[in-house]
């Protein structure tokens, strides 16, 4: 995880969380909720002050900023738009 970028001021970086059911044949469905979303905290900006990395976050979807790094798909979010922490 050493060369992921490190987020300035209140910008965390994170990870989706995809939340997979199976069904009752046996089959994954992903759920997605277009209003909200859950990622999990790789690195956190040095004006972050109420979440830590590996946390889980749920944040609205629609303020994220999708980042591509080495291949991988990561997001920006302002702390600010962080609704909650598991």
């Amino acid at each position: 995880m050493t060369d992921l970028i490190k987020p300035l001021n209140e910008w965390i970086l994170a990870e989706n969380v995809e939340k997979q059911t199976t069904t009752a044949s046996g089959l994954y469905v992903t759920e997605t909720n277009e209003m909200t979303k859950t990622a999990t905290v790789l690195r956190v900006g040095g004006n972050v002050t109420t979440i830590g990395e590996g946390q889980t976050i749920i944040y609205k979807s629609y303020t994220n900023t999708d980042v591509k790094i080495d291949g991988k798909d990561y997001i920006l979010v302002l702390e600010d738009d962080v609704l909650a922490i598991k």
